[in-house]
Protein backbone atom coordinates (compact mmCIF):
# COMPACT_ATOMS: atom_id res chain seq x y z
CA UNK A 1 0.00 0.00 0.00
CA UNK A 2 1.78 3.26 -1.49
CA UNK A 3 -0.23 6.13 0.54
CA UNK A 4 1.09 7.67 2.71
CA UNK A 5 -8.55 27.65 -4.78
CA UNK A 6 -9.76 28.55 -8.08
CA UNK A 7 -8.21 27.60 -11.07
CA UNK A 8 -5.74 29.85 -12.82
CA UNK A 9 -5.49 30.91 -16.59
CA UNK A 10 -2.18 29.22 -16.62
CA UNK A 11 -2.23 25.30 -17.77
CA UNK A 12 0.27 22.81 -16.54
CA UNK A 13 1.94 21.76 -19.87
CA UNK A 14 0.99 17.93 -20.45
CA UNK A 15 4.31 16.83 -19.61
CA UNK A 16 4.14 18.10 -16.10
CA UNK A 17 0.56 16.03 -15.80
CA UNK A 18 1.33 13.01 -18.03
CA UNK A 19 -1.19 10.01 -16.46
CA UNK A 20 1.17 8.06 -14.55
CA UNK A 21 0.42 4.51 -13.06
CA UNK A 22 3.56 3.86 -11.52
CA UNK A 23 3.73 3.64 -7.39
CA UNK A 24 4.62 7.38 -6.08
CA UNK A 25 7.82 7.17 -4.03
CA UNK A 26 6.61 9.86 -0.85
CA UNK A 27 3.46 11.11 0.27
CA UNK A 28 4.23 14.57 -1.76
CA UNK A 29 4.03 12.32 -4.77
CA UNK A 30 0.80 10.90 -4.52
CA UNK A 31 -0.38 14.05 -3.40
CA UNK A 32 0.63 15.79 -6.62
CA UNK A 33 -0.35 12.70 -8.82
CA UNK A 34 -3.77 13.76 -7.45
CA UNK A 35 -3.28 17.18 -8.58
CA UNK A 36 -2.32 18.21 -5.04
CA UNK A 37 -5.97 18.48 -4.27
CA UNK A 38 -7.34 19.16 -0.40
CA UNK A 39 -6.69 16.25 1.98
CA UNK A 40 -10.99 16.31 2.73
CA UNK A 41 -11.66 14.89 -0.33
CA UNK A 42 -9.68 12.08 -0.57
CA UNK A 43 -11.48 9.51 1.06
CA UNK A 44 -9.66 6.46 3.20
CA UNK A 45 -12.35 4.02 3.22
CA UNK A 46 -10.78 1.74 1.33
CA UNK A 47 -7.06 3.42 2.02
CA UNK A 48 -5.30 4.64 -0.90
CA UNK A 49 -4.11 2.44 -3.29
CA UNK A 50 -6.23 0.04 -2.80
CA UNK A 51 -10.21 1.65 -4.02
CA UNK A 52 -11.76 -0.18 -7.32
CA UNK A 53 -14.76 0.85 -9.98
CA UNK A 54 -16.93 -1.11 -7.54
CA UNK A 55 -15.98 1.85 -4.35
CA UNK A 56 -17.26 4.24 -6.56
CA UNK A 57 -20.49 2.80 -7.18
CA UNK A 58 -20.90 1.58 -3.56
CA UNK A 59 -20.68 5.24 -2.38
CA UNK A 60 -22.76 6.66 -5.32
CA UNK A 61 -25.41 4.05 -4.58
CA UNK A 62 -25.31 3.79 -0.23
CA UNK A 63 -24.35 7.54 0.63
CA UNK A 64 -24.88 9.21 -3.09
CA UNK A 65 -21.63 10.12 -2.89
CA UNK A 66 -19.54 11.23 -6.19
CA UNK A 67 -16.45 10.29 -6.36
CA UNK A 68 -13.56 9.73 -9.41
CA UNK A 69 -11.13 6.97 -8.86
CA UNK A 70 -7.88 8.02 -9.47
CA UNK A 71 -4.81 5.05 -9.82
CA UNK A 72 -6.80 3.61 -6.84
CA UNK A 73 -7.55 6.15 -4.71
CA UNK A 74 -11.33 7.99 -4.19
CA UNK A 75 -11.35 11.78 -4.76
CA UNK A 76 -14.57 13.20 -3.76
CA UNK A 77 -16.25 15.73 -6.27
CA UNK A 78 -17.53 18.62 -4.76
CA UNK A 79 -20.47 21.62 -5.53
CA UNK A 80 -22.11 23.81 -4.21
CA UNK A 81 -25.13 26.11 -5.20
CA UNK A 82 -23.74 27.99 -8.12
CA UNK A 83 -22.43 25.27 -9.26
CA UNK A 84 -25.34 23.33 -9.65
CA UNK A 85 -27.26 26.02 -11.55
CA UNK A 86 -24.74 26.19 -14.12
CA UNK A 87 -24.90 22.64 -14.59
CA UNK A 88 -29.08 22.66 -15.27
CA UNK A 89 -28.54 25.31 -17.34
CA UNK A 90 -25.71 23.61 -19.90
CA UNK A 91 -28.07 21.04 -19.40
CA UNK A 92 -31.00 22.49 -20.89
CA UNK A 93 -28.99 24.57 -23.51
CA UNK A 94 -26.71 21.70 -24.78
CA UNK A 95 -29.37 18.64 -23.87
CA UNK A 96 -32.43 20.48 -25.56
CA UNK A 97 -30.19 21.18 -28.72
CA UNK A 98 -29.13 17.77 -29.24
CA UNK A 99 -32.18 16.09 -28.48
CA UNK A 100 -34.62 18.01 -30.92
CA UNK A 101 -31.92 16.76 -33.57
CA UNK A 102 -31.76 13.23 -32.28
CA UNK A 103 -27.66 13.79 -32.54
CA UNK A 104 -26.96 11.53 -29.89
CA UNK A 105 -27.36 11.18 -25.82
CA UNK A 106 -26.38 13.62 -22.68
CA UNK A 107 -25.02 12.72 -19.53
CA UNK A 108 -24.79 14.59 -15.95
CA UNK A 109 -22.63 14.80 -12.97
CA UNK A 110 -23.81 10.95 -12.31
CA UNK A 111 -22.63 9.58 -15.55
CA UNK A 112 -19.35 7.62 -14.92
CA UNK A 113 -16.96 6.68 -17.43
CA UNK A 114 -13.61 5.03 -17.27
CA UNK A 115 -11.31 7.34 -19.50
CA UNK A 116 -7.78 5.74 -19.57
CA UNK A 117 -7.39 2.44 -17.54
CA UNK A 118 -7.07 3.58 -13.96
CA UNK A 119 -9.25 6.70 -14.12
CA UNK A 120 -12.85 6.74 -13.77
CA UNK A 121 -14.46 10.59 -14.20
CA UNK A 122 -17.76 11.96 -13.62
CA UNK A 123 -17.74 15.57 -15.63
CA UNK A 124 -20.45 17.72 -14.99
CA UNK A 125 -22.17 17.63 -18.43
CA UNK A 126 -21.01 15.28 -21.28
CA UNK A 127 -22.50 15.03 -24.69
CA UNK A 128 -21.69 11.10 -26.89
CA UNK A 129 -22.74 10.91 -30.65
CA UNK A 130 -24.05 7.82 -32.26
CA UNK A 131 -20.50 6.44 -33.33
CA UNK A 132 -19.24 6.86 -29.48
CA UNK A 133 -22.28 5.30 -28.11
CA UNK A 134 -21.79 2.34 -30.18
CA UNK A 135 -18.92 1.55 -28.68
CA UNK A 136 -20.93 1.49 -25.15
CA UNK A 137 -20.66 -1.96 -23.10
CA UNK A 138 -24.16 -1.85 -22.05
CA UNK A 139 -23.21 -4.25 -19.79
CA UNK A 140 -21.14 -2.24 -17.42
CA UNK A 141 -22.29 0.66 -15.47
CA UNK A 142 -18.95 2.38 -15.77
CA UNK A 143 -17.80 1.73 -19.65
CA UNK A 144 -14.41 2.35 -20.89
CA UNK A 145 -16.13 5.76 -23.19
CA UNK A 146 -14.60 8.91 -23.78
CA UNK A 147 -17.26 11.87 -24.55
CA UNK A 148 -16.91 13.90 -27.58
CA UNK A 149 -17.81 16.91 -25.62
CA UNK A 150 -16.80 17.00 -21.89
CA UNK A 151 -18.08 20.05 -19.30
CA UNK A 152 -16.72 20.78 -15.59
CA UNK A 153 -18.14 22.93 -13.63
CA UNK A 154 -15.31 24.58 -11.17
CA UNK A 155 -15.75 24.37 -7.54
CA UNK A 156 -13.61 26.53 -5.11
CA UNK A 157 -11.70 23.16 -4.18
CA UNK A 158 -10.13 22.14 -8.07
CA UNK A 159 -6.94 23.00 -8.04
CA UNK A 160 -5.12 23.93 -11.57
CA UNK A 161 -3.11 21.01 -11.36
CA UNK A 162 -6.37 18.37 -11.00
CA UNK A 163 -7.69 20.14 -13.87
CA UNK A 164 -4.63 19.95 -16.04
CA UNK A 165 -4.62 16.32 -15.34
CA UNK A 166 -8.13 15.91 -16.25
CA UNK A 167 -7.51 17.84 -19.59
CA UNK A 168 -4.94 15.09 -20.36
CA UNK A 169 -6.91 12.72 -20.06
CA UNK A 170 -9.67 14.04 -21.78
CA UNK A 171 -7.79 14.32 -24.70
CA UNK A 172 -5.84 11.31 -24.19
CA UNK A 173 -8.80 9.49 -24.44
CA UNK A 174 -10.35 10.93 -27.52
CA UNK A 175 -12.54 13.85 -26.81
CA UNK A 176 -12.70 16.42 -29.13
CA UNK A 177 -14.42 19.59 -27.33
CA UNK A 178 -13.80 20.36 -23.57
CA UNK A 179 -15.35 23.52 -21.25
CA UNK A 180 -14.12 24.60 -18.55
CA UNK A 181 -17.36 26.60 -16.88
CA UNK A 182 -16.23 28.96 -13.96
CA UNK A 183 -18.90 30.41 -11.93
CA UNK A 184 -16.98 32.67 -10.00
CA UNK A 185 -15.13 34.73 -13.31
CA UNK A 186 -18.44 33.71 -15.05
CA UNK A 187 -16.18 32.79 -17.66
CA UNK A 188 -15.78 29.38 -20.09
CA UNK A 189 -12.51 27.89 -21.04
CA UNK A 190 -13.07 26.35 -24.81
CA UNK A 191 -10.41 24.00 -25.20
CA UNK A 192 -10.20 22.10 -29.18
CA UNK A 193 -7.02 20.59 -28.26
CA UNK A 194 -4.70 20.36 -25.02
CA UNK A 195 -2.85 23.14 -26.30
CA UNK A 196 -5.37 25.25 -28.02
CA UNK A 197 -7.68 27.49 -25.35
CA UNK A 198 -10.27 30.27 -25.56
CA UNK A 199 -11.55 32.48 -22.47
CA UNK A 200 -14.94 33.25 -23.07
CA UNK A 201 -16.79 35.64 -20.87
CA UNK A 202 -20.65 36.96 -20.58
CA UNK A 203 -20.06 39.23 -23.10
CA UNK A 204 -19.42 36.57 -26.02
CA UNK A 205 -21.41 33.18 -27.67
CA UNK A 206 -20.17 29.71 -27.12
CA UNK A 207 -20.63 27.14 -29.80
CA UNK A 208 -20.22 23.40 -30.42
CA UNK A 209 -17.88 23.46 -33.33
CA UNK A 210 -17.28 20.60 -34.89
CA UNK A 211 -18.67 18.09 -32.30
CA UNK A 212 -21.87 19.93 -32.24
CA UNK A 213 -22.44 22.33 -35.47
CA UNK A 214 -25.03 24.72 -35.26
CA UNK A 215 -25.46 25.12 -31.55
CA UNK A 216 -24.84 28.69 -30.08
CA UNK A 217 -25.67 29.91 -26.57
CA UNK A 218 -24.29 33.42 -24.78
CA UNK A 219 -22.26 32.58 -22.27
CA UNK A 220 -24.10 34.97 -19.89
CA UNK A 221 -26.87 32.39 -20.52
CA UNK A 222 -24.57 29.28 -18.57
CA UNK A 223 -24.96 31.62 -15.39
CA UNK A 224 -28.21 32.79 -15.59
CA UNK A 225 -29.88 32.63 -11.99
CA UNK A 226 -33.46 33.53 -12.88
Amino acid sequence: MWFMSQVSQDVASPSQTRSDTAAPRNGAEWLASLGDVPLERILFDPPPGTATEADVLRLDDRDNRKCELVDGTLVEKTMGWDEGIVEINIALLVGSFVRSRKLGACGGPSTMMRLLPTRVRLPAFSFFNHETLAMRDKSKRVPSLRPDLAVEVLSESNTPKEMAIKLDEYFQAGTRLVWYVDPRTKTVDVYTARDHMTRLTEADTIDGGEVLPGFTASVAELFVVA
